[in-house]
């Protein structure tokens, strides 16, 4: 009683299928399956980023860097 066969899933199927159109639920699943395609994407982007950045800042600080001559402090 708890669980649903088969055939219960195949009678709901077919209820949707004729409440929406098939058309519609091909649209619904193109668009939910670019959304999760666009999510995988993003995750990806922000994993790799933090690589990129801490690079370009090392090499920013690098060629900020100015040598001068230290200056020793007087305690007085």
């Amino acid at each position: 009683m708890g669980s649903l066969s088969i055939w219960h899933w195949l009678v709901v199927l077919v209820i949707v299928a004729l409440i929406f159109g098939t058309k519609k639920l091909k649209n619904m699943g193109s668009d939910l399956g670019g959304a999760v395609k666009g999510f995988k994407d993003g995750m990806r982007e922000a994993n790799e980023e933090p690589r990129k950045t801490e690079s370009v800042t090392a090499q920013r600080a690098a060629d900020d860097t100015i040598d001068v001559p230290a200056k020793e402090k007087s305690n007085s």
